[in-house]
């Protein structure tokens, strides 16, 4: 439902459907605002474009290769966040996902579909089985120069930023649209959103949280939620469900139990990035990792039961009848 006074609307960017909610008033312009700053964003940081700057630097690992001011913020915002996570995040996993399949936008994906012979099967098995031995880390041996805004990646590393900077995405359109006077408003990058000001004649946003089979709807004041989990982003490889959240620590997609983790947070950045490292830590880890941090978080498992970090406002989950739930007993407001 449409908050009163406001108007909906969405595109296509990113590998992702963009939606958000603005004031009716400046309505034309915001959203002009919004959809212009996601082209640009996709023009140079898309690993599917042939002529994306991020395809171009990629391409030229191993040599110094001067940026846009965009891709060099993008990139260094990523090395912070592959320290800041002891490596969890990790933005030089490209040459695994391509290894695993996932070498063409989603949509592509699910369209094809894969076909392979028997013969093909056990060989690209035996290959996925050596992939366990290729982790990341070599974020770390990337170089940058500030002074001249150049980047040399080692020779063999690929870049995809993936959610960070859909995450960073919706928190320079909201800024954008803070400094313009178009709020009240929420943008949302397939699930990650963040919202600026409170809608007309409301307390909260009311904002949708996924479940296994199922959802929740809670109320958000400010910040930004975010959601990492396997429901979209599967396709068959060598006979087996792949997904794109790589543990970096075996290069492999994560296996532990979790269907998606929804965090909340000050910037949809942080949230992109604390969702997709917890849910790499796995449910004990990763809630540990959460409180370390103050943040609150869902875990939804797949067998459709969910634990919380505090402050989750788990008093208004447990009459939901879409999901059974076993809450940890953390509860708050958010």
């Amino acid at each position: 439902m449409t908050p009163s006074r406001m108007v909906r609307g969405s595109f296509q960017a990113m590998g992702t459907t963009v939606s958000y909610l603005l004031p009716v008033e400046g309505s034309e312009q915001g959203a002009e605002l919004i959809a212009d700053l996601f082209a640009r964003w996709e023009a140079i940081l898309s690993r599917f474009r042939p002529q994306s700057e991020l395809t171009h630097l990629n391409r030229r690992a191993g040599q110094w290769v001067a940026v846009s001011e965009l891709l060099y913020v993008v990139l260094t915002r990523a090395l912070e966040a592959a320290a800041a996570s002891d490596g969890l995040y990790d933005p030089t996993l490209l040459p695994q996902l391509l290894h695993l399949g996932y070498n063409r936008s989603f949509e592509l994906l699910e369209q094809e579909g894969e076909t392979v012979h028997p013969e093909q099967a056990e060989e690209r098995s035996r290959r996925s089985e050596a992939i366990g031995g290729w982790p990341g880390g070599a974020w770390r041996h990337i170089e940058v120069d500030p002074v001249m805004r150049r980047v040399r990646l080692p020779a063999g590393v690929q870049l995809d930023f993936g959610g960070i900077a859909k995450g960073m995405a919706v928190d320079t359109a909201l800024g954008a649209l803070r400094r313009r006077g178009l709020i009240p408003a929420l943008v949302n990058a397939g699930g990650d959103l963040a919202v600026a000001g409170l809608p007309p004649d409301g307390e909260h946003w009311a904002i949708a949280v996924p479940g296994r089979r199922g959802g929740w709807t809670i109320p958000l004041r400010r910040g930004a939620v975010a959601t990492s989990g396997i429901a979209r982003r599967r396709w068959w490889r060598d006979g087996t469900l792949r997904h794109h959240l790589l543990d970096p620590r075996t290069g492999l997609p994560a296996a532990n139990g979790l269907w998606s983790v929804t965090v909340v947070a000050d910037s949809c950045e942080q949230a992109e990035v604390a969702a997709k490292v917890a849910f790499l830590l796995g449910p004990e880890e990763g809630r540990a990792f959460l409180r370390r941090h103050s943040l609150a978080g869902l875990f939804v498992h797949e067998d459709g039961s969910w634990q919380s970090v505090a402050p989750w406002p788990t008093h208004l989950m447990t009459s939901w009848p879409e999901e059974t739930g076993q809450p940890a007993g953390e509860e708050g407001k958010l």
